[in-house]
């Protein structure tokens, strides 16, 4: 009995040593092959470059983006998510596969995470809400866990690396064949280096007539508004843009007759600071209607006096300038000012001249406030003569004779340099590369913040810029343009932009809206498809078959001052365009107007919104009503909202511009539609 016990007892012993063996050796084997496919995967490694090995850093992103998660800029600090849906710290990773810093994702039901764990691609239902991976319980990952996702991880690797004979592949080749496949990081990184080349200064738009988000247009913006200072860059900035989109630039000294064709794109400028773009249907004819956006790139400024150079003053350098419209309010003291704009420069060799472009980007000039220790105050009540002229440098001499000023210009007698401060001239002239300080004919400079334009607030909900006012409207009216879908045989219209320049000082010169500028542009056009040439009955009938979009920014609620505001009309920020009214005829805004652009935003997935002024307040005006009642359109005053209008920076929303765009594009494309509606 004994011995039997005994002999059971053995068995057992020796059935519970077999099973630990064999549970040794599967484990040895399975840690074995994991061995294996690590030396193997780090073979591979080695062949990979240093941009591969980054691109790999870059999995928990790429992962993100195949799960449709939003795209977000990275930031240090925040837990991140595996691929088996886990969450780790990023210095609990090791480092060849530290990842971009932050992933932010979206999430309304725990389904997310069973997504994730089955690598199933989520959709819409689930993915509405935003929430921080931070709300999610952190779970630390297991031994076995991290070896199941290398395990798999390096399968994966070697199954892509036998795909290719060998060849390393890295997560940036798979996806690279997209040439959007790029995250917010990349392209950010990607305009630090190349700010004109980059998707950010591009407007981060899909090609042909598709579009981003509103919010993806925050930071393009910007970098127009910085980069583009004066009416001249701007308008220049519009000219290189349309070209690059196939637009041909037509001059209007020269007939048109034969250069325009159905389903043409062209521009043409005036002065240099005024432009009109336009597109012609394939199915245009004469008499057929002008869908028009009229909008201007003037802005408050500063300009150089003709004669801006000035004595010595307490060992000051100072500088001559006017104020452009309602430029040298109290927002412009203590401001850092740069200057710039356009320059004449004869040629001495042929004796042509030329206009060039210039910016002096740091900052130079500056309007001190006096202190008020000195019991003065400084709010409306100093000179704007005296007691607001910039200083831009300092000499230690005094300047104070006739003869010791004159000695000290530059350029000769009788030269434009010679009237200019000397230390601007010379700055300017080693900005353009002039030897010869007499051959700068002339000059139209201004001065301008130079802080640049910034999306802010805390989420980045706004824009801060200066010569928001109207940059905006008119930048977001060019892009609808070219976003608007490319014509077709079907297409009957000429779609227009026009932008204009002297509309703060009521647009009375040539290059203004209340020129020929617009009405002779579009004679032109009619002319060009007539058969019979010009005709006063044909230009009628496409007057009124015409529609004007007059956008100019308007005035956004501000929260401090909600008094001032009429209830039901004051637009907010970030929500859509606002229609602009005034019972004494300022604006253009009527009852049909209302209902066709209304309709246009209803197709299109656009929201209005409504501004009228209290009647204890004063309107402003636009260019609408001058150029509608020029041509006898159609028309409609309608802009983006903006706080603090003629200050030397205002706020608009983050989404803002790309909204502009968005309802430009859809009048655009849908107008022609829209206006066969109407009887």
């Amino acid at each position: 009995m004994v011995r039997n016990g005994q002999n059971s007892l053995r068995g057992s012993v020796s059935t519970l040593s077999l099973r630990a063996r064999v549970e040794d050796d599967n484990e040895r084997a399975t840690r074995e092959r994991i061995a294996e496919l690590e030396s193997q995967l780090m073979a591979a490694q080695q062949k990979i470059s240093k941009q591969d090995r980054l691109a790999n850093a870059l999995y928990p992103e790429v992962h993100r983006r195949m799960h449709g998660f939003d795209e977000q800029l990275p930031g240090a600090g925040t837990p991140l998510r595996r691929c088996d849906g886990t969450l780790v710290e990023q210095a609990d990773l090791p480092a060849w596969s530290t990842p971009a810093p932050s992933v932010e994702i979206k999430s309304t039901s725990s389904q997310r995470n069973q997504s994730i764990l089955n690598e199933e691609p989520l959709n819409e239902d689930n993915f509405t809400q935003p929430a921080s991976v931070r709300d999610i319980p952190i779970r630390a990952e297991t031994m076995e866990e991290t070896m199941r996702r290398y395990q798999r991880s390096a399968e994966q690797r070697l199954q892509r690396l036998r795909q290719t004979n060998g060849a390393p592949i890295t997560l940036e080749d798979t996806f690279q064949k997209d040439p959007e496949f790029k995250s917010l990081f990349e392209k950010f990184n990607e305009s630090r280096q190349n700010t004109r080349q980059s998707l950010i200064s591009n407007g981060l738009k899909l090609e042909g007539s598709s579009l981003k988000s509103p919010e993806a247009y925050c930071q393009p913006f910007c970098d127009f508004l910085t980069q583009n200072p004066t009416v001249f860059h701007a308008v220049d900035y519009f000219g290189t843009k349309l070209e690059k989109a196939g637009f041909k630039k037509l001059s209007e000294r020269k007939a048109w007759t034969e250069n325009l064709k159905l389903g043409g794109k062209y521009y043409v400028t005036r002065n240099g600071s005024s432009l009109i773009a336009f597109t012609v249907g394939g199915g245009y004819k004469s008499g057929n209607g002008v869908a028009m956006v009229a909008g201007h790139v003037d802005a408050l400024t500063a300009r150089l006096k003709p004669v801006s150079n000035k004595k010595t003053s307490a060992g000051y350098v100072q500088l001559g300038v006017a104020p452009y419209a309602g430029a040298l309010n109290t927002t412009w003291w203590d401001r850092d000012l740069g200057i710039g704009g356009r320059v004449l420069v004869k040629d001495p060799d042929t004796g042509k001249i030329a206009t060039k472009l210039v910016k002096l980007g740091w900052p130079i000039a500056k309007i001190p406030t006096l202190a008020p220790h000195f019991g003065v105050g400084m709010l409306g009540t100093n000179n704007a003569e005296t007691e607001a002229v910039p200083i831009i440098g300092l000499d230690d001499s005094t300047g104070s004779s006739t003869e010791e000023f004159q000695n000290q210009t530059l350029g000769g007698v009788g030269s434009f340099a010679a009237t200019q401060p000397p230390k601007l001239v010379r700055a300017i002239a080693g900005e353009l590369s002039i030897q010869d300080y007499s051959s700068i004919v002339n000059w139209e400079l201004e001065l301008y913040d130079i802080q640049p334009a910034q999306c802010g607030g805390l989420e980045k909900e706004f824009i801060f810029g200066g010569r928001i006012d109207d940059k905006i409207c008119s930048w977001a009216a060019i892009e609808g343009l070219l976003a608007a879908a490319p014509t077709s045989e079907t297409d009957g219209l000429v779609k227009l932009v026009g932008v204009f320049d002297d509309e703060e000082i009521g647009s009375q010169l040539r290059q203004g809206a209340k020129s020929n500028f617009l009405p002779g542009t579009v004679e032109r056009i009619t002319e060009a498809f007539s058969k019979s040439g010009s005709s006063a009955n044909i230009l009628s009938q496409t007057y009124a078959n015409s529609f004007l979009i007059s956008a100019d920014v308007t005035h956004a609620v501000n929260p401090n001052f909600l008094g001032r505001y009429l209830e039901n009309h004051a637009p907010r920020l970030n929500i859509g365009m606002a229609i602009a009214a005034d019972s004494n005829g300022h604006m253009t805004t009527d009852s049909v107007s209302t209902a066709l652009l209304t309709r246009v935003a209803e197709k299109s997935g656009n929201k209005l919104q409504i501004f009228q002024i209290r009647n204890d307040s004063r309107s402003g005006g636009t260019v609408g009503p001058m150029l509608s009642s020029a041509m006898g359109v159609r028309a409609i005053d309608a802009g983006i909202a903006q706080l603090s209008m003629h200050s030397i920076r205002a706020t608009v929303g983050s989404s803002d511009p790309g909204l502009g765009v968005k309802l430009f594009k859809g009048y655009f494309d849908h107008f022609e539609s829209v206006d066969a509606e109407f009887e």
